[in-house]
């Protein structure tokens, strides 16, 4: 695994650091898992790229990966150390199809229309990877499914609303069109990072179906399966307090740094969240109404 945890280690993302939570073979394999979607989704913001040209290594990436799937030998380092995890786990070729779709949407798409259409996004770049990494931390009620589907759907919409600016300084707005329109939002203002009211409201709209999300997420964990989605429930607390943290900042994100919790912060949600698990607590720390 040393490709995959290099690559871990380098991005020092909310997603690596869940993985503290997990027994020694689990964090391999999410390792590769996190590698895996780190790599593609890096050709797809490859700007200085030609676009045809990244969709040419996507579909090289999804080669390669339907050959591990099907127990054949894939040529990229990434894939050749996810393989073993995709057999132990049963990893479907199907669910990494369905991510890369997703990623491939940021080669075509820069605005989306509506929520349904922002929806489909979410969920292939961020519920299916739920959807792959609850086959390695293992449940036992199918339900779990619908839960890593409502979270990854939070987690997003969490993201999206965070790097409004860097989207924008790339040419995408992810925030609905219909929604700009029903604010009173042009998409320049965005494209030249101005702050107003009338975005404040545009983003709390977005931040109240954010918080649909994780409620739903909470209440459809199934209660047999909590211990076992420790990181997942980890990610869950890590998003909600970074969607509070925005919401009491009104939205305003359109500084050169993007909003994050501190070292401290995330040590104390890490440390609150093994101990909870650890004595039975039953109602997660995220999605309270």
């Amino acid at each position: 695994m040393q490709v995959c945890n290099a690559i871990t280690r380098k991005s020092a993302s909310n997603l690596a650091l869940a993985f503290i939570l997990l027994p020694k073979d689990k964090r391999a394999g999410m390792s590769a898992l996190y590698a895996f979607c780190r790599e593609v989704d890096d050709v797809a913001d490859e700007w200085a790229t030609p676009v045809e040209e990244r969709r040419a290594r996507l579909a090289a990436w999804r080669t390669d990966v339907r050959a591990a799937c099907e127990r054949q030998p894939p040529r990229f380092p990434v894939n050749q150390e996810l393989r073993p995890v995709i057999a132990r786990y049963r990893l479907p070729f199907a669910l990494f199809d369905e991510l890369l779709r997703g990623v491939e949407m940021d080669l075509d798409i820069a605005r989306y229309r509506d929520f349904d259409a922002l929806e489909l996004y979410c969920y292939r770049v961020a519920s299916v990877v739920g959807l792959l990494s609850i086959e390695i931390f293992g449940y036992r009620d199918p339900a779990c499914r619908d839960y890593a589907v409502h979270l990854g759907k939070a987690l997003q919409l969490t993201n999206i609303l965070r790097d409004v600016r860097l989207d924008a300084a790339r040419g995408r707005i992810y925030l609905p069109l219909s929604e700009l329109q029903r604010y009173g939002v042009q998409p320049e203002e965005l494209l030249r990072f101005e702050y107003s009211s009338r975005f404040r409201a545009l983003a709390q709209s977005v931040a109240q179906r954010a918080r649909g999300f994780y409620q739903t997420a909470r209440e459809s964990l199934p209660a047999v399966d909590r211990k076992a989605m420790a990181s997942a429930e980890l990610m869950g607390s890590v998003y909600w307090r970074l969607l509070r943290k925005l919401e009491r900042r009104q939205f305003d994100v359109f500084g050169p740094t993007p909003t994050r919790l501190n070292r401290l912060q995330k040590l104390l949600l890490i440390g609150r969240t093994w101990y909870r698990l650890s004595v039975g607590a039953c109602v997660p720390n995220y999605g309270i109404p």
